[in-house]
């Protein structure tokens, strides 16, 4: 048992009640004592992909938090974002990166990004109990795909249901309440091969169409110097571009809206 590959299957052999899908949940419906995640996109560009998620957490009508952080890099060269009950998506997004690092130890090389996928796919089917009981947790996984033909078509992202289903997404995607809006957004504007800088450009873009449109999702707050969390991934590594770049892309956006309320 020590020798798994996989430290949920570990932890599920050994403690158990430790996993998310795992504890015991009083009967009913729970959606709404706990606060909730929105919006996530990604985007695969030249140099890999780009992720970015608002900073709002809602429950019910009220905003629980204003810079909540949904999207962390899962290892050196992938990312995952998270929607749903946000205290279980937290720790599944934890859980997900322990997981892969045990893997490289345990096996002396990294997953591939089609076996990371999987992984994670597997971990979200182990929530389906809570999910049917309201504390539903979504991701969006991306990533830079080490063994790609092509560097630039080397940027995939993967999208999953609530059962654990995985599904390969082609150029961009968006999870959350506010993703209609966002990837009505990126239908207008995404063209395969974006540079990197172009992608961050139309991440921030999209966030800021869905929160026009979305109250769960928070678009640039200026008056408390909030943004988007944007991270990238690609031969390089994964990269969280600076808060200042972040707001210096928001407050261009901000100021074209002013100009163009449209977009």
């Amino acid at each position: 048992m020590p020798g798994l590959s996989s430290f949920s299957e570990f932890l599920g052999a050994a403690a158990p009640e430790l996993l998310p899908g795992r504890r015991p949940l009083p009967t009913g419906i729970n959606a709404d004592i706990a606060p909730h995640a929105t919006t996530i996109i990604a985007i695969s560009c030249a140099d890999g992909v780009v992720m970015a998620g608002d900073r709002r957490a809602t429950m019910g009508n009220l905003i629980a938090n204003r810079d909540i952080e949904k999207v962390h890099a899962a290892d050196e060269f992938s990312l995952v974002g998270i929607a749903g009950t946000a205290g279980v998506g937290i720790e599944l997004m934890r859980l997900f990166q322990v997981e892969l690092e045990h893997y490289e130890k345990i096996e002396g090389a990294m997953l591939s990004i089609d076996g990371k996928a999987n992984r994670l796919a597997t971990m979200i089917r182990n929530n389906l109990g809570a999910a049917l009981q309201g504390l539903a947790v979504i991701p969006l996984f991306a990533g830079y795909d080490l063994d790609a033909a092509e560097p630039g078509r080397a940027g995939r992202i993967f999208s999953f249901d609530v059962a654990g289903g995985v599904y390969e997404e082609r150029g961009f995607d968006g999870i959350g309440s506010g993703s209609l809006f966002a990837k009505a957004a990126l239908k207008k504007r995404y063209r395969p091969g974006l540079p990197v800088e172009e992608a961050i450009t139309l991440a921030v873009e999209a966030l800021y169409d869905a929160a026009d449109d979305d109250t769960a999702t928070g678009g640039p707050d200026l008056t408390r110097r909030i943004f988007p969390v944007v991270m990238t991934a690609g031969a390089d590594g994964t990269r969280r571009i600076s808060d200042e770049q972040s707001a210096e892309v928001s407050e261009a956006v901000v100021a074209r809206r002013m100009e163009n309320p449209g977009g």
